[in-house]
């Protein structure tokens, strides 16, 4: 009371003062936020909006809406924070709060009007540009967004007649300028997406559709949209993350969930086909890729990818024949697959047909633009050094033995060979010339592919008996063997008797 008499208020006018101060101290108390609080929020947001520190610019205009529910201008400054931030779905309650507020709030209308129009909401974003231009007829902005708004519905109707005549390049053409003014609209890239999809560029539509997922709060039907064609793209991991997007949305989405299931059981397969090429259990990759065909035969690329695989496992098996016939197919599936002429062409390596080989590594190579795969060019060198020696003498052709055989075969193809071209077993001296120099070639063939070092070097192109590969550049023994090896020299375990006339 003693501030009333100084202040020279009635009684009455100085307890409603002071009841005033009270039920503002009450309402402060509520609230959390006193007038001078407010204003340091807001200039705080203001101070970190222009530093572009947004989230933190946002908690502040947070606590200013809170403390201050019908200041039209904070909504509108948070709704600024919101669209800096790309959160435009946000900011439009902001800006409509704003306008609820402040209804000749003519920024406010402005800034709606855009967001509308770039969502493709053309009929709500000329009524707010409309409402600006009532206010203030030059209004340059308003009337050139009013044009935009006003081109964009005519394309839309554009847009969706050449797609119900299923003119598709058009509708995709007409869309393109479409989604330039309203770049936020699920509903034309969905349209763009399908007719791409129509018109076999699957791609296309995954670019489309993905920022979809995105634009509407619960686009499930996307989610599932990308999956099926990352899956018939063979991209069967981004199929299973696409679709378990979908499930986080509504677990008890049939269709999300009858495809997630298909999805993920061709997934371990693949996946466990893949291990097990890597732990060279290669018998049984091969059955888990036919595993692979079984589970999902419609889609070409799985298929595919399954015969260039097993392919892949029959030639590490040693399977030549097998390996041929699979990889043929394979090859006549996607002809410009490097990958199935390679594992071909080291199948006809096996099979000891070695210009073949050299014709598949070469055709690889032409599907290798760059010139960067170093397994092909090492492998095209490879075979045209086999086919050199094969024109000269090849190993496992004298003893008539396969790539893959093991020390035991080759020994007994030796025993069987070398007593049937004993030359003790003729009579003429030509036919015992021709005899030695048979039992020449049987000898070296059998030293050379029981000994794991000369027979990698063979298999690797170099012919470890000639003398031209013996260093110091030749120096052998005079009769097609290296100095270090000749089945006639003394206290060698072959004795012939040869008979002079």
């Amino acid at each position: 009371m003693e501030s009333c008499r100084r202040t020279g208020l009635s009684g009455v006018l100085c307890s409603l003062s002071l009841l005033s101060v009270i039920m503002d101290i009450q309402l402060d108390g509520v609230l959390g936020a006193t007038h001078v609080e407010i204003e340091h929020h807001l200039e705080m947001g203001r101070k970190l909006l222009a530093a572009g520190q947004l989230a933190e610019a946002l908690s502040h205009y947070h606590s200013a809406v809170e403390g201050d529910s019908k200041n039209y201008l904070t909504y509108y400054k948070r709704a600024a924070v919101f669209l800096a931030m790309g959160k435009s779905k946000s900011a439009l309650p902001d800006l409509t709060k704003a306008i609820q507020l402040k209804p000749d709030f003519l920024a406010a209308r402005l800034q709606r009007g855009n967001i509308l129009l770039k969502q493709g909401s053309t009929q709500e974003a000329m009524e707010d540009f409309k409402a600006v231009l009532q206010r203030s007829p030059d209004h340059e902005e308003a009337q050139d967004q009013l044009m935009r708004a006003n081109e964009l519905e005519e394309l839309q109707e554009e847009a969706h007649a050449a797609y119900h005549q299923g003119d598709y390049s058009t509708t995709i053409n007409v869309l393109e300028r479409v989604i330039e003014i309203s770049p936020w609209d699920p509903e034309s890239r969905e349209l763009r997406a399908e007719c791409y999809i129509r018109m076999g560029d699957p791609q296309k539509a995954i670019l489309d559709l993905t920022p979809t997922t995105r634009l509407r709060n619960d686009n499930r039907a996307a989610f599932l949209k990308l999956s099926m064609l990352h899956y018939s793209l063979g991209d069967h991991s981004e199929s299973l993350n696409h679709i378990r997007e979908c499930l986080k949305l509504d677990q008890d989405d049939k269709e999300c969930f009858s495809h997630y299931k298909q999805v993920k059981k061709l997934s371990k397969q693949l996946d466990s086909a893949e291990e097990l090429i890597q732990q060279d259990r290669h018998q049984q990759a091969v059955d888990k890729y036919e595993s692979v065909m079984k589970t999902e035969p419609n889609i070409l690329f799985y298929t595919n990818l399954a015969k260039e695989r097993i392919c892949f496992c029959m030639v590490k098996l040693r399977l030549s024949l097998e390996a041929i016939d699979v990889c043929s197919e394979a090859h006549q599936r996607d002809p410009r697959n490097a990958n199935v002429l390679r594992d071909r062409a080291e199948a006809y390596i096996f099979n000891q047909e070695y210009e073949k080989a050299v014709e598949d590594y070469l055709e690889a190579r032409e599907f290798d633009s760059e010139g960067e795969r170093m397994d092909l060019k090492e492998g095209l060198d490879r075979a045209q050094k086999l086919l050199k020696i094969s024109r000269k003498r090849d190993y496992y052709k004298i003893l008539g033995v396969g790539r893959g055989a093991n020390k035991q075969e080759i020994i007994k193809a030796y025993r069987k060979l070398a007593q049937q071209w004993h030359p003790d077993n003729f009579q003429s001296e030509s036919e015992k010339k021709e005899a030695e120099k048979k039992f020449i070639d049987i000898a070296s063939a059998k030293e050379v592919l029981i000994d794991p070092e000369m027979r990698q070097k063979f298999d690797a192109g170099e012919d470890p008996l000639d003398p031209e590969n013996q260093q110091g550049g030749g120096g052998g023994g005079g009769q097609g063997w290296p100095s270090h090896f000749n089945p006639f020299e003394s206290g060698s375990s072959f004795h012939f008797k040869f008979h002079h006339n």
